[in-house]
């Protein structure tokens, strides 16, 4: 095993989980990457195992070998796929998948790396949400796990707080990334609409969460857990739509 702490984020390859894992390198930590695709950038300090988090048993074997070879103490639950569909057409095998990939994987490496975090008196873990837990059409089964994380969040911190683990989320509104451009195009008409309608008058972007995921880390945060905090640019506050 690795004497040096390290963090683990999954769906570093891209995205937000790609500038998650920059700035964790550029402050110093040991990062490894779970993702399904390999990611197009590369650091001394970085790490990459391929896995379909969705896969409860590739899961459990990643994490697994990782408790093994290295002292993970602050692990970022980052990895998310969407599924849009109005609820007449929601399919609960969508339902299931994102259970599995939001939910089941985020337990899954909690409980491997638990042992690591208490035997440091300290632990920091990170769970991505979204700012369609307030509410977004065609988001059924998205938003409903999505939810799901900030109450696993909550009582998560409620167990781990007296071993010196932290436990936090993040709920990310309008991000341009892959995810936001399969949906529309960046320079749309429609992308325009939809940053006008949020209070700072703007799309967010990939640093911005990657910003708010570092605080939530550091050694120094430590008087806060169980805490959600939307990084949305102000659109929680009121409706928007895609």
């Amino acid at each position: 095993m690795s004497e040096r702490p390290a963090a683990v984020v999954t769906g570093g390859s891209a995205g937000i989980g790609a500038a998650i894992c920059r700035h964790l390198l550029d402050a110093g930590y040991d990062v490894v990457s779970l993702a399904r695709g390999k990611p197009d950038y590369s650091h001394d300090n970085l790490s990459f195992r391929e896995v379909d988090l969705a896969d409860p048993d590739a899961t459990r074997e990643v994490a697994e070998e990782l408790a093994k070879d290295y002292q993970v103490t602050s692990l970022v639950n980052n990895a998310g796929v969407i599924r849009p569909s109005l609820i007449e057409e929601v399919k609960l095998e969508d339902l299931d998948y994102l259970t599995n990939l939001h939910l089941g994987a985020a337990i899954t490496l909690t409980q491997a790396f638990l042992p690591a975090m208490k035997d440091a008196g300290f632990g920091r873990i990170v769970n991505m949400s979204s700012r369609a837990v307030v509410g977004l059409p065609t988001r059924t089964s998205y938003a409903g796990t999505k939810a799901a994380i900030i109450s696993m969040t909550r009582t998560w911190a409620m167990e781990l707080g007296r071993h010196g683990i932290t436990v936090n989320a993040i709920a990310p509104g309008p991000i341009v990334t892959d995810m936001f451009t399969d949906v529309m195009a960046e320079d749309s008409d429609q992308a325009r609409a939809l940053a006008a309608s949020i209070p700072v008058q703007r799309l967010g972007n990939v640093d911005d969460i990657a910003d708010a995921t570092l605080f939530f880390l550091k050694p120094s945060s430590g008087f806060i857990t169980g805490q959600t905090l939307f990084v949305c640019g102000g659109s929680s506050l009121g409706s928007i739509s895609l």
